[in-house]
C-alpha cells in the first residue's frame, strides 16, 4: 500500500510538475513516509521539489501541545531555513503574507474521520485562501482510520465554526482527499486542486477497515491520539470534551474512556444496557478505574468505562461511538438527575454557547439527553435522515 507521499516520492512524473515552482508543506508528526522518514526531510531530499515554507495546524508542526486550544507560534525550520507558519495561533486562516511564500501547498494530514477533527478546517481554509491567491492546493491522500461509516447529525446551520467547517455528519467516512473535492464543490470554490490518490487502500477490508494494520506505523497526529482504538471510538468521545467528565486526558488510554469521581460506572454500563442494547453492539464497554495526572480531575480517583474496540469482538459495520456515548449521558442522566454534566466553557473561541452544542453542531444532542422523555427512538428518528442523506451527498466524490 502506499500513502499520497509514497507515491508523489517514488513517481518523477509527480515531481516534474512541481519542478521550478515554490513549494509549500501542512505537515504534522504523523506525516511521515513509509519508512518513517518525515515529510519535510523526504521532500528536501528530492532535487527536484524546493520547500519555501511549511505550516502546521492544531498542536503545531511537531504536535507537542497536550491539549485543546492551546496556541502554537510561527518559527523558522532549524534545519533547513525555511518558515513555519503556525494555523493555530495569531491565525487560523492563512494571511496573505503567508500565501505570498508558495506556489502549490501539498496537504500531508493524517486525519481520523471526525467533522471536529480541526484538520479539514484547516484544510478548507486552505483551499479557500488559495482560491483567493491564484494558488494550487495539492492533498498527499492519507487513509480515513474510523473507515466508511456515516454517524450523526448534520451540523446545523449557524453553528460553523473551528470544529464545525460544514454541513456533515460528525463521523463523514471520507479521506482528506475527497473532502477536498465535496469543500470545493459545497463551497462553490474555484482553485486549482489535485489529490494523490493512495494505492492498495480498501476500507471495507478488515482488520483494519480503513488502516492498514500490519503495513504501516501508527505516529499520533495529535498528542491525544495515540492509536486505532481512538480513531474508531473518537466520533462519540470527542463529545466528553464538553462535559465534566474526564475523557481520559493524563492517563495512558485518552479518548477511550470516561468517568468522574462520584459515579458507579457498572450502574451506567447497566443502564445503557437496558436503554438501547442495540446501540452497543460491535464493542465492549469495561468499568475501569483512573487517576489523571493532568487535566480534569486530576489527581482524583474515578470510576469510568472503557470503549473496547479491538479484538473479535469489534464489529467495524455495528459500532456507532456517536450513539454509545450519547446513550452513556442518557444513562447518567437518568442515574443523577442532577449531575452537573455540561461544561461552560468557550469551546475552541466560540463564545455564547455551550461546548456540547458547538461540538455536536448544534444543541439536538444535548436536548435529548436532558429530555426525560426522550427515547433512543427520538434520537433516531433525528440523526437517520441526516445520515442517510450524507451517503448519497458524498457519493460522487469517493476515490476509492
Amino acid at each position: 500500500m502506499k500513502f499520497g507521499i509514497d507515491r508523489l516520492l517514488s513517481e518523477p512524473d509527480l515531481q516534474t510538475a512541481l519542478k521550478g515552482r515554490r513549494v509549500a508543506l501542512v505537515a504534522h508528526p504523523a506525516s511521515v513516509t513509509a519508512d518513517l522518514t518525515h515529510s519535510v526531510d523526504a521532500l528536501m531530499a528530492c532535487p527536484d521539489i524546493r520547500l519555501s515554507a511549511a505550516f502546521g495546524p492544531q498542536h503545531g508542526m511537531r504536535g507537542d501541545l497536550q491539549d485543546n486550544m492551546m496556541e502554537s507560534a510561527d518559527y523558522t525550520d532549524p534545519i533547513y531555513g525555511f518558515p513555519v507558519f503556525s494555523l493555530y495561533g495569531e491565525v487560523r486562516r492563512p494571511s496573505g503574507q503567508m500565501m505570498s511564500t508558495f506556489d502549490v501547498v501539498l496537504i500531508d494530514l493524517q486525519d481520523v474521520g471526525c467533522r471536529i477533527y480541526t484538520f479539514i478546517t484547516t484544510l478548507l481554509y486552505m483551499l479557500e485562501a488559495a482560491a483567493e491567491q491564484g494558488k494550487e492546493v495539492w492533498v498527499l491522500d492519507r487513509p480515513n482510520p474510523a473507515g466508511r461509516p456515516v454517524e450523526g447529525m448534520t451540523l446545523t446551520p449557524g453553528w460553523e465554526s473551528f470544529v464545525g467547517a460544514g454541513p456533515m455528519p460528525m463521523r463523514h467516512g471520507l479521506t482528506l482527499g475527497e473532502l477536498g473535492h465535496w469543500f470545493i464543490d459545497h463551497f462553490k470554490l474555484d482553485v486549482k486542486y489535485r489529490v494523490i490518490e493512495m494505492e492498495g487502500y480498501d476500507p471495507a477490508t478488515g482488520p483494519g477497515y480503513g488502516w492498514p494494520l500490519n503495513e504501516r506505523a501508527w505516529i499520533n497526529p495529535s498528542p491525544n491520539a495515540p492509536n486505532l482504538s481512538m480513531a474508531r471510538a473518537y466520533a462519540g468521545t470527542v463529545m466528553l470534551e464538553g462535559t465534566t467528565l474526564s475523557e481520559g486526558r493524563g492517563t495512558t488510554r485518552p479518548l477511550e474512556l470516561f468517568g468522574a469521581p462520584g459515579i458507579d460506572a457498572r450502574a451506567i454500563i447497566g443502564e445503557m444496557r437496558a436503554t438501547a442494547p442495540e446501540w452497543l453492539k460491535g464493542c465492549i464497554l469495561r468499568d475501569c478505574w483512573f487517576e489523571p495526572t493532568f487535566h480534569k480531575h486530576v489527581g482524583q480517583l474515578c470510576n469510568g468505562v472503557q470503549i473496547h474496540v479491538e479484538g473479535p469482538a469489534y464489529d467495524h459495520a455495528a459500532f456507532k461511538p456517536w450513539r454509545v456515548q450519547a446513550l452513556a449521558f442518557k444513562a447518567i442522566r437518568r442515574l443523577y438527575p442532577d449531575y452537573d454534566l455540561w461544561r461552560d466553557f468557550p469551546y475552541e473561541y466560540a463564545f455564547g454557547k455551550l461546548a456540547i452544542d458547538v461540538i455536536n453542531g448544534g444543541p439536538c444532542l444535548r436536548e435529548w439527553v436532558d429530555d426525560a422523555g426522550a427515547t433512543p427512538a427520538d434520537l433516531d428518528r433525528l440523526a437517520e435522515p441526516d445520515e442517510a442523506a450524507w451517503v448519497e451527498a458524498r457519493r460522487p466524490f469517493l476515490l476509492y
